[in-house]
């Protein structure tokens, strides 16, 4: 059974989960049409929810608050460790849902996606058994308490794994959730709902309302009785939500745009430092948030640079999804692959040296939203390529002349979510690391470490998710003095 037969099957499509059930909306918001951005079809259409919809939601999930947050902490990691094994063992439904919705190379989605996602679901549970909620300063008792409701707002590029990167610490912290997701790849998201519900989640405790930023998430946003919004999106998305929250004074965490930099030092070796550079600038068709699309690299070194990127490029295999041997999808949604065109555009219109792919489709698709993997070079920090985030498999080499000035350049941005360091001295290295205005940067490519804060400086957001410190977001911090005991 594939998984649109799947959620056919039990209606999910046509239906939100409201405490504990799957509901038919009660406005009439109509529906959203997925759409397979590999051949531009539909694919399934999902009822959207309304500001009635979002009420019933948040009414759930206050109601399963205080006996939610009672929960003992071991009682709700439980919770967490079967929602983990039950995405693992439904993880090719999740694989499938994810290449069909947001293009995702079923190779990609298997390897990174899917298993990327459980791992926050795995760490909430880890972390959540030895955190100290309750500690003493000396008369007095720290007490961190669940927020208490919270609206969490997910995006495209990452569907499952940011659903779970905002669920597991909201869970493990004993919050209550209404979660938005974005209504161009929903799918998966239902595919998760069923696993809160099969796991075992308290009615309420989690509820899911499609729809779109206008309605849904305007609404909640606003809400009086939600005391928390979490959103990843774009830096405009952002501005928006908390414009809506500011008039009843809730917390809100955002991770947002980026431009990150990839600084590479002159003692650097450049076969280890580029190639490993295009690809992470590339990943996910170049659609994740801390992308380093800004390669930083000595002038004296560009022509060697130029080539190891150019030969980096041509290894990359665009085609459709599902294919074995592809390992980049198309763009996600005819917006995101018009973006794209026009930026290419622009960087060619300023002046840019192009030294691969370009404007229009890879050669043989004629349809889909499949974009040339594309590399600038000698860009100036002034061009649209150098500030602009692309959201798309576009990056641009920036030459400097002294350490001094690739760090400038490095901060020559409005955005500051992440960054890279690439050098043989390592104590060199992190003191470059320790300049940069960003909130996570990785020396000569680490591996990817779920216990890592991620979150931004500046216009990247605030906020962090990951880790301990994506569990105390979702926390309240109260003090509780008393007189000594005599």
């Amino acid at each position: 059974m594939t998984f649109l037969e799947h959620l056919r099957c039990g209606e999910r499509l046509q239906r939100l989960f409201i405490d504990g059930h799957w509901l038919a909306p009660a406005d009439d918001a109509g529906t959203a049409i997925v759409v397979d951005p590999s051949t531009e079809a539909p694919i399934a259409s999902v009822a959207l929810g309304g500001a009635r919809d979002v009420d019933r939601a948040v009414a759930a999930a206050r109601r399963a608050f205080a006996p939610w947050a009672a929960t003992p902490p071991a009682a709700r990691a439980r919770l967490l460790d079967r929602v983990h094994r039950l995405i693992l063992e439904r993880a090719e439904l999740f694989a499938q849902a994810l290449s069909h919705e947001m293009g995702a190379a079923i190779a990609y989605a298997r390897a990174a996606q899917v298993p990327l996602a459980a791992e926050h679901i795995r760490v909430a549970r880890d972390n959540l058994a030895a955190y100290p909620f309750e500690t003493a300063r000396g008369a007095t008792t720290i007490l961190r308490e669940p927020i208490g409701v919270c609206a969490l707002i997910t995006p495209w590029n990452w569907p499952l794994y940011q659903i779970t990167a905002k669920v597991a610490p909201a869970l493990a912290a004993g919050c209550t959730m209404v979660l938005k997701p974005s209504e161009l790849s929903p799918l998966s998201a239902l595919l998760f709902a069923e696993v809160m519900q099969d796991a075992g989640a308290p009615a309420g405790v989690f509820n899911l309302v499609n729809g779109d930023g206008p309605v849904v998430g305007a609404a909640l946003a606003s809400h009086p009785d939600v005391d928390m919004i979490s959103i990843t999106g774009s830096t405009r998305a952002g501005v928006l939500v908390a414009q809506a929250a500011a008039a009843t004074v809730k917390r809100v965490a955002q991770e947002l745009g980026g431009k990150s930099p990839n600084v590479i030092l002159p003692d650097a070796d450049l076969s280890r430092a580029v190639p490993p550079g295009v690809a992470a600038a590339m990943r996910n068709v170049g659609q994740s948030c801390s992308a380093p699309t800004r390669m930083i690299v000595p002038r004296q070194r560009l022509a060697e640079v130029d080539a190891l990127a150019r030969a980096a490029a041509a290894e990359i295999a665009v085609g459709d999804p599902r294919a074995a041997g592809t390992t980049h999808g198309p763009v996600a949604n005819r917006a995101q692959f018009e973006r794209v065109q026009a930026m290419i555009a622009a960087g060619l219109e300023e002046g840019a040296r192009l030294l691969c792919g370009g404007p229009g489709r890879p050669e043989g698709l004629e349809r889909g939203f499949y974009a040339r993997p594309t590399i600038f070079s000698d860009v100036r920090p002034t061009m649209r390529i150098a500030r602009e985030e692309i959201f798309g498999p576009v990056l641009a080499i920036m030459p400097y002349d002294t350490v001094e000035e690739a760090v400038e350049i490095a901060n020559a941005t409005e955005y500051g979510l992440g960054a890279h360091v690439q050098g043989a001295d390592l104590a060199g290295a992190r003191a470059v690391a320790a300049r940069i205005r960003a909130g996570q940067v990785h020396i000569n490519y680490p591996a990817w470490d779920p216990n890592a804060p991620f979150g931004g400086y500046k216009r990247s957001g605030n906020g962090r998710e990951y880790g301990i410190e994506g569990l105390e977001e979702y926390l309240e911090t109260k003090a509780v003095l008393a007189p000594p005991v005599s």
